[in-house]
């Protein structure tokens, strides 16, 4: 089992973020956002995943920094959690709701039941 992050699991496709947005599913386990699309790729990753954090609530760039640090940290660690319970291909993107600095064992702590809950949809809908 791989624990990185390569390049080429990075959501950076502005187009494939801005489809992301307007027709992904939302999932909420607070304070993480969970947007989903089901999707293909020409690169073979089976997911690409994006953090963000809001500049609304975090004015510092070094705060909002380590929130989307901690957050590809803990994605990076538990996503075997996803690669391994999912068929397909699909765009992610992680977006941190709370208003104040978390830790990392808090941003684990809504993580998990996120991606499990993902799957668990995943597995009602099939999309």
């Amino acid at each position: 089992m791989s624990f990185s992050f390569p390049k080429k699991e990075k959501l950076k496709s502005k187009k494939l973020i801005e489809q992301l947005f307007a027709e992904g599913i939302g999932i909420t386990n607070y304070p993480i956002k969970l947007v989903y699309l089901k999707t293909s790729f020409e690169d073979n990753s089976k997911c690409k995943v994006g953090v963000t954090a809001s500049k609304r609530n975090f004015k510092s760039a070094v705060k909002r920094n380590r929130i989307k640090r901690l957050m590809r940290e803990s994605y990076r660690l538990n996503k075997h959690l996803i690669f391994n319970n999912i068929e397909g291909n699909f765009a992610f993107m992680f977006l941190y709701l709370g208003k104040e600095m978390p830790k990392q064992s808090k941003i684990t702590a809504a993580m998990i039941p996120l991606m499990q809950k993902f799957v668990v949809e995943i597995a009602k809908t099939g999309k």
